[in-house]
């Protein structure tokens, strides 16, 4: 494939933070792109060099969006499969509709995952109350109820308990079916992220090290304090992942750390990922100059660290208390993402605490976040 020139249009489908990082990476790298949300004034219009505002199923829309760029990405997997339907006729669409079916259906995700040869927690699909109960009987509880799209975040899951907890978490979750998966008692939550050229070549990031608050993403240790063992497992994971699903572009895979040193893959997300952030500042090319990278055409950038890193999620009133005293200090790069309002669970941004190569290993938590 011939890489795209210099000055030519990246489409982006999706206006928030994902895209606004990747618009400005692309810029870096000498293209304009052309976002299209429905939302105004989002993150990433607010840098892209044209915008569309208009709903993702206004075919109209998307007909007049692909006749102004040169290929089309995604910065979210939520997208309707059937905008790249449209899309996909009239210019080259990295990810493809592929990679963004089977990472919209957690049912579909998890047979995939197999395929690929990544274990998996044990899970079973319900379509009815008599099944979910019969599933509880073969998985036990605790278990974890969730719908089978659009959850994020902790958003459209319920974990449960007990008996009592089946026909409440039944009744309120939806869309149905939904996927009941066998509860994991991990030691660790990791995430390892691979970028995949159109050319097939695949560069890994070090995996790192996830801490959640209120089901959203907290902190991120990289690279990851786990055995060598672990991490070259997670590695080989992500590549297979990436391959199997002939991406085109930037894959995380999450995974689950057991304490006996096992992985479980839990989500693939098909683009950029929050837990790979740390890469725009503890890198020299960050996982969104990878994803523009591959998106163009070009060849990979390495995807080696020149820093240990901590990064932490800005999130809400609470994370924008942090700002003042986060952009006075001199290891800390801060990001903010252009959103008007701090709502409660609301991602505002985040910062990154810059440590010395082999820094963090011998840190104890409190040491290494060093007051971000």
């Amino acid at each position: 494939m011939t890489p795209l020139p210099p000055n030519a249009v990246i489409g982006i489908l999706g206006g928030g933070q994902l895209g606004r990082m990747s618009a400005l990476a692309a810029a870096r790298l000498g293209y304009r792109c052309h976002v299209f949300a429905p939302e105004p004034d989002s993150p990433g219009m607010q840098v892209a060099a044209a915008r569309t505002v208009a709903d993702y199923l206004d075919e109209a829309a998307l007909v007049r969006f692909a006749a102004t760029v040169d290929v089309v990405t995604f910065e979210f997997e939520n997208v309707p499969a059937r905008t790249l339907e449209v899309l996909e006729p009239l210019a080259p669409c990295r990810p493809g509709i592929k990679a963004l079916g089977i990472c919209q259906d957690r049912i579909v995700e998890k047979r995939f995952l197999e395929a690929a040869g990544v274990p998996v927690a044990p899970w079973r699909q319900v379509a009815s109350l008599e099944e979910l109960q019969a599933a509880v009987a073969a998985l036990g509880l605790p278990a974890v109820l969730k719908t089978t799209r659009l959850g994020y975040d902790g958003r459209g899951q319920a974990v449960l308990r007990q008996p009592g907890d089946l026909e409440p978490a039944w009744q309120r979750l939806a869309p149905r079916p939904l996927i009941l998966e066998g509860f994991v008692p991990f030691a660790a939550e990791v995430s390892a992220i691979a970028a995949r050229g159109a050319d097939g070549a695949v560069a890994v990031y070090d995996i790192a090290e996830n801490r959640h608050h209120r089901h959203i993403l907290d902190l991120s240790f990289a690279p990851a304090r786990v055995p060598e063992a672990v991490a070259a497992a997670a590695r080989t994971h992500v590549t297979r992942v990436a391959e199997a699903l002939e991406l085109v572009g930037v894959a995380a895979l999450e995974l689950f750390l057991l304490p006996d040193g096992r992985l479980i893959g839990n989500e693939i997300a098909p683009r950029p990922h929050n837990s790979g952030h740390w890469t725009m500042d503890a890198c020299a090319a960050s996982q969104f100059d990878q994803h523009i990278r591959a998106v163009a055409g070009l060849p990979l950038a390495p995807a080696e660290r020149c820093h240990d890193a901590v990064m932490r999620n800005l999130v809400g009133p609470e994370g924008m208390a942090r700002w003042p005293a986060l952009t006075g200090m001199a290891d800390v790069v801060p990001h903010l993402y252009g959103k008007a309002e701090a709502r409660e669970g609301r991602k505002m941004g985040h910062a990154t605490r810059l440590l010395p190569l082999g820094a963090l290993g011998g840190m104890t938590d409190g040491t290494a976040i060093g007051g971000l």
